[in-house]
């Protein structure tokens, strides 16, 4: 299982959203290349990347943070929020990023997935955001009647083998991960899963690892807010996995 810490970039500055509101917005860093550095040089080899312009607006403005985490750091970066296009797509590939995030047009344009992963293969991966079990699109901002693990089988059947799975009403709560959720969209899909949303301790992470050892196929957790807010060390979180 993996450790992912997370940076948000909303104009270039590090931040935190509580339950996904751009207005409920806690600025950490004016420099995401210094927190993503700091993230490596605690250990870890991964990095969850969110561009909140992006995600609400669908016009990236933080490419230049982006380009400067990469440039600074050896970290596997996945990128997510508003990539609506192949052109998008070979764009943030280019500037170095490991894997892309897939969100809205998952349900928007299917068809646009498939062609991203005859094309790209594992470098894309598709995040889908649930609330009570139902698809949120548009940074979250609007609700479908998508079950969660319907569009889970539909982006397995198109070729993606990964999905970061988030509980929008457990994100940036500290209320801990909707582990139930995270199984069975594993079981369901047939997917590889990230957990995403609520983790506020070290238990939440054993929970999920103890999922992973049972042979549920839970891939790793994004860390955010309990690393910002201190609930535990990035050290302590890649020990626990261990």
């Amino acid at each position: 299982m993996k450790i992912y810490p997370a940076i948000d970039l909303k104009d270039g500055e590090v931040v935190r959203l509580l339950q996904g509101r751009m207005e409920d917005a806690t600025v950490y860093s004016s420099d995401p290349a210094a927190v993503a550095s700091d993230f490596q040089a605690k250990g870890t080899k991964y990095l969850h990347v969110v561009d909140l312009n992006g995600a609400f607006t669908g016009k990236p403005v933080n490419d230049k943070a982006i380009s400067s985490i990469v440039k600074n750091s050896s970290l596997k970066v996945q990128v997510g929020g508003g990539i609506r296009t192949i052109e998008r797509i070979e764009a943030l590939l280019e500037l170095g990023v490991s894997r892309v995030i897939l969100g809205t047009v998952a349900v928007r344009e299917p068809e646009l997935v498939a062609e991203a992963v005859r094309r790209y293969g594992e470098q894309i991966i598709v995040g889908i955001d649930a609330k009570d079990g139902m698809v949120a699109v548009q940074g979250w901002a609007e609700s479908t009647n998508i079950k969660a693990e319907d569009l889970g089988s539909m982006m397995k059947d198109v070729g993606v083998t990964t999905t970061i799975f988030t509980d929008i009403s457990r994100d940036g709560m500290l209320a801990g991960p909707n582990i139930s959720r995270t199984v069975s969209m594993a079981q369901v899909t047939g997917l590889k899963v990230i957990a995403s949303g609520g983790i506020s301790n070290l238990e939440d992470l054993l929970s999920l690892k103890r999922e992973a050892e049972q042979g549920i196929a839970i891939d790793g957790a994004i860390v955010g807010k309990a690393l910002y807010s201190g609930a535990f060390t990035l050290e302590e979180a890649l020990r626990a996995i261990e």
